[in-house]
């Protein structure tokens, strides 16, 4: 699906345009993450460098298709992607210039295989469930096996149609294969699970009662519970190495058309430091990538979290086509 959506964006003139950065005290970025995160960063970025930050926010695939579009004549330097799907595309399109070490002085487990662009914060998949009405005891180790817990029939949220969703459907299809992603994809279905456009109004739903237990990313469990209270909302890890705690990366990526590499390399090193990973962590409860940097309440500490999802090179889950193709097969779209 996303290639055909970047094909279908293509066809279109863009409507948004920024003059080419001709100076090096001036940078291009493409942005798939929220104004929220972005903006404070890069303007503290540009207070302690002097280096202007120019910015084009859109959803991944809208920019990817922009990017492939515009090609060498592209004026971004930078791209900060929401989903190492997006970005493993612009990567095996050859968009992406090879990265300095130091950039990727981070966790091997988080480093993509291409080395073309790096993590900078990670979501990690989770079951939410109401402690209210559900005894954490009997959640399962793995969530291969939640379709066997057939007293939640008509209790389980999830969002079929939204990104992690998909990233996290195309990770169980790397570590377990197609058969068994679509033999859990049809056990969940006879359970008759509630969909839900987003996150957000699904943990609503979860702490109000109309459901028990629901697949979500790790920060919009602890986003509700700050609102509705740690009694109607909370999570459950599966055992480490599980596919139901899979790493969903979000990423930057220098683009190889870049006349402005020293400025942009200068740029992924602010947003790896532990002032910038602290304020993601602080703003939007993501975990840093960096070791060493100051955990808010309610996440697990680093040392912990790391080791909860399975081994996976981020790029591989750039296969969102097959997984959308496996969930119509399912009848799940």
């Amino acid at each position: 699906m996303l290639n055909r959506l970047i094909m279908l964006t293509a066809m279109f003139t863009l409507a948004f345009f920024i003059p080419a950065a001709q100076a090096d005290d001036t940078l291009v970025v493409y942005s798939g993450r929220s104004k929220v995160l972005v903006d404070p960063l890069l303007k503290r970025f540009e207070e302690e460098t002097g280096i202007r930050v120019k910015i084009r926010y859109g959803r991944d695939a809208e920019l990817v298709a922009a990017l492939m579009e515009e090609g060498k004549r592209s004026p971004a330097d930078v791209y900060w992607g929401n989903t190492s799907g997006a970005l493993a595309t612009l990567s095996q399109q050859g968009l992406f210039a090879q990265l300095p070490e130091d950039v990727l002085n981070i966790p091997k487990s988080f480093v993509p295989q291409s080395k073309r662009w790096v993590p900078v914060t990670v979501r990690f998949r989770v079951l939410a469930y109401a402690p209210s009405r559900v005894s954490k005891e009997n959640l399962p180790d793995s969530v291969m096996d939640l379709p066997k817990l057939k007293q939640f029939k008509g209790r389980i949220g999830w969002t079929p149609n939204y990104g992690s969703f998909h990233d996290f459907i195309t990770g169980m299809r790397q570590v377990h294969g197609e058969e068994a992603t679509h033999t859990w994809l049809r056990d969940m279905k006879a359970l008759q699970p509630k969909a839900y456009a987003s996150n957000t109004p699904m943990l609503l739903a979860l702490a109000s009662g109309e459901i028990d237990v629901a697949l979500t990313n790790h920060y919009y469990v602890l986003r509700i519970a700050d609102k509705e209270g740690e009694d109607k909302v909370a999570t459950h890890h599966f055992a480490s190495g599980d596919v139901g705690n899979l790493a969903l990366v979000t990423g930057a990526g220098v683009l190889a058309s870049s006349k402005n590499k020293e400025a942009v390399h200068k740029l992924l090193r602010f947003l790896l430091s532990n002032a910038a990973q602290a304020f993601a962590a602080r703003t939007i409860r993501e975990y840093p990538v960096v070791p060493g940097v100051e955990i808010p309440l309610g996440l697990l500490p680093y040392e912990q979290i790391v080791k909860l999802g399975p081994e996976l090179d981020p790029e591989k889950l750039r296969d969102l086509d097959g997984t959308l193709n496996l969930l119509r097969k399912a009848g799940i779209l």
